[in-house]
């Protein structure tokens, strides 16, 4: 009983901080929640809980093709394309983890994923702001 008020603690925590927040920390929440679901799929797939796998594998395949999709490809053509290249293959790698039942393929998305977060939030906030304030403009 316990874990199910913790949970919807935390649904209601994650409604709160998407209520107010900009591109750039939606961006980030993605990119942290297809980290935790990839981290829960991998325990499944080591405890053999295989109705465990399929949720959270793909719940996490659909986070990134969020992240797919909220590409804008009318700025850095080249840094989007390989973006999106890149998103395609760690779906692709998600699907092989989960037909193999096998963790190094989580674990290679795990970390590719957390490199690219790592970039992103490495980004200047105030460069971040003005690339978005552009994109309104035009859009």
């Amino acid at each position: 009983m316990a874990n199910a008020y913790s949970r919807a603690y935390q649904k209601e925590s994650v409604k709160s901080r998407l209520a107010g927040a900009d591109s750039y920390t939606i961006i980030s929440m993605l990119m942290q929640g297809a980290l935790e679901r990839l981290a829960r799929g991998k325990g499944c797939i080591e405890r053999n809980d295989l109705a465990g796998k399929s949720e959270h594998l793909s719940k996490a395949s659909s986070i990134i093709l969020a992240l797919m999709e909220s590409l804008d490809h009318s700025e850095g053509q080249e840094v989007t394309q390989n973006l999106a290249s890149l998103y395609e293959y760690m779906n692709g790698r998600i699907t092989d983890a989960s037909i193999e039942k096998s963790v190094e393929p989580l674990v290679e998305v795990m970390t590719l994923m957390s490199e690219i977060k790592g970039a992103w939030e490495a980004i200047p906030r105030d460069e971040v702001e003005k690339a978005l304030s552009m994109q309104m403009q035009r859009g």
